[in-house]
């Protein structure tokens, strides 16, 4: 959960770094992150960029985490009223929400990302500027409803996006080339 917030518009290597500053500080727990000091949280955040915001945003996360009665009792609720609790949180959207859905709570919620965005405009399946909710029904409607399933294509996503499909794409090494009414090549 503390990764989702954090990778908000940052890179996973940078958040990586950020959740070890907390393990050292032992500070890896609602509560203690509830505890600390803005300007030592933000100090952990740092790597991640915008640390005071996401410092802001973490703290909203957690004090609602132990208001809610932790992750067991949220485990409890359905998938659509955990989503829509979640949503509700300072600094958490619907993108950091179906994270959290998806690879905290195993729920297939399927996440739409900008590299999902990219990718799929570019093979002319959807347009580009859809709103998150037309996407993320429109992947899920299409989908087996698989936890497994959505985590791995997601992944793939990710993958496919970070290292071929970048904003400068790499059309040459990249295997959708034949379909892609993008490609360069």
């Amino acid at each position: 959960m503390v990764g989702a917030v954090l990778t908000q518009n940052t890179a996973w290597t940078n958040v990586e770094k950020a959740i070890a500053n907390l393990k050292r500080a032992r500070a890896l727990t609602p509560e203690a992150i509830v505890r600390a000091q803005h300007n030592k949280l933000a100090a952990w955040l740092r790597p991640s960029g915008y640390f005071n915001i996401k410092a802001r945003r973490l703290k909203a996360m957690c004090r609602w985490l132990i208001g809610q009665g932790g992750t067991r009792k949220l485990a409890r609720m359905n998938t659509h009223d955990l989503r829509a609790a979640l949503i509700a949180v300072h600094g958490v959207g619907p993108e950091t929400a179906d994270d959290i859905v998806l690879y905290a709570f195993h729920r297939p919620v399927f996440v739409i990302d900008a590299y999902t965005r990219r990718i799929f405009a570019r093979l002319g399946l959807i347009k580009g500027d859809e709103g998150y909710e037309t996407l993320r029904h429109l992947f899920e409607s299409n989908l087996k409803p698989d936890v497994r399933l959505f985590n791995e294509y997601h992944a793939l996503i990710v993958k496919h996006g970070k290292d071929i499909c970048r904003k400068r794409p790499l059309c040459a090494a990249c295997c959708l080339a034949e379909a892609c009414p993008s490609c360069s090549v």
